[in-house]
């Protein structure tokens, strides 16, 4: 069935556009395993049969905001910014559709209230349309470049006001608020219509746009820049989108997205961000149990990690349903090796610890006592008998 990526039908982003031109899925029982027919997965092979996460390594989330030495920059009176991480490429005009990540605190009590990268779910800001409380971030996102993370310092006054928040029962009134912001990317107004205005179809194929510009980015070692794609291809299809999905328009949704999340796991694996790759795999897991791509990467990850057994139940899954499959038998045997190296070691250590074991010592018998022993006996059989005899 499919994991060494050497044939060339396989070549990435070749193969899957039909359903954005009007060719849907077949419509089988659950979710379609976008992978059949396809070969799966050295482990450095990018998904190429159909295609985010964290553009770039996600911020530590310590006990607060992060401390940044750069130079402040005012870009209005009420938000400032200092540079984390630079970015590249051209800034965001109005009205184009931003996609970022951000976490948020109030400035004076330090006390987070917000996190998309927690809940893995990227912001979409259309700038010059955003809601009254976000015109503070807006502002600074507008003088961001794609994959660009700064601190930005927002006034009360252009952020929740004079009352605070009732969605964020912690941000009270008039709170200054410090935003950790990393734009992922975005799209100018003329690549076409805002995102709550396209049709299940124009959205669809605009994430498979975006992936086939990640496939692309993947081809050229551009690591970072190709999760950006990735990335902004599944916030087309946020949880609130799916949900409302069913039958064919959901596989042509899945049949994207999933690929998607096995394109970043592959990314991440090669950039040794183990956990996330872990996640990303989950996510497809959900949704396809019985996905082998998905099942082998996580099982990658895990083995990396020193997770030896969940590693090896994920790869004797995915052996059930490609059991021919070299690149699974050869991390299976890896395991094995592993397993066998790890009880050699254990067996030194504890030998050195314990030393041989003892031979027991013969003991010396006692004969003086074995004769009085005897004596006796024999007097208390003479005295018995003539006890007997008298009686």
């Amino acid at each position: 069935m499919f994991i060494s990526g050497e044939d060339d039908k396989n070549e990435i982003g070749t193969e899957n556009t039909a359903f954005v031109h009007g060719k849907p899925p077949q419509d089988a029982a659950g979710p379609p395993k976008v992978e059949s027919d396809m070969e799966i997965v050295d482990e450095n092979e990018i998904v190429t049969e159909n295609t985010a996460f964290v553009h770039g390594e996600p911020p530590q989330d310590a006990a607060g905001p992060p401390k940044v030495e750069s130079d402040m920059e005012i870009l209005h009176e009420k938000v400032k910014k200092q540079i984390i991480k630079e970015g590249h490429g051209q800034k965001p005009s109005k009205y184009s559709t931003c996609f970022l990540h951000y976490r948020a605190w109030t400035e004076t009590t330090k006390h987070k209230f917000d996190d998309t990268w927690h809940e893995q779910q990227p912001l979409e800001l259309v700038l010059g349309k955003e809601k009254k409380e976000m015109t503070g971030l807006a502002i600074g996102v507008s003088s961001m470049k794609s994959g660009e993370r700064a601190l930005l310092h927002v006034g009360w006054e252009l952020g929740y006001g004079k009352e605070g928040s009732f969605s964020f029962p912690n941000v009270p009134p008039m709170a200054d608020i410090l935003y950790e912001v990393e734009l992922i990317g975005f799209d100018e107004t003329k690549e076409g219509k805002a995102r709550s205005d396209m049709t299940v179809e124009e959205r669809i194929g605009a994430a498979d746009r975006r992936k086939m510009d990640g496939n692309s980015l993947f081809k050229e070692d551009k690591l970072e820049e190709a999760m950006q794609q990735y990335e902004m291809a599944i916030a087309y299809m946020g949880d609130y989108f799916m949900f409302q999905l069913f039958g064919k328009y959901r596989d042509m949704a899945l049949a994207v997205k999933n690929p998607c999340h096995l394109n970043m796991a592959a990314c991440l694996i090669k950039l040794k961000r183990y956990e996330e790759a872990i996640g990303h795999c989950s996510i497809v897991l959900s949704e396809d149990e019985n996905n082998v791509k998905a099942m082998f990467r996580r099982g990658k990850a895990r083995a990396e990690l020193g997770q030896t057994d969940a590693a090896r139940e994920d790869f004797l899954k995915a052996r059930k349903y490609a059991p021919e499959d070299k690149a699974i038998a050869r991390e299976l045997r890896m395991l094995a090796e592993q397993d066998k190296a790890i009880y050699q070691k254990q067996k030194e250590i504890y030998k050195g610890i314990f030393g041989p074991r003892p031979e027991p010592k013969p003991k010396r018998g006692n004969w003086l006592i074995r004769l009085w022993h005897w004596l006796v006996s024999l007097f208390y059989y003479m005295f018995r008998r003539e006890r007997v005899k008298a009686d």
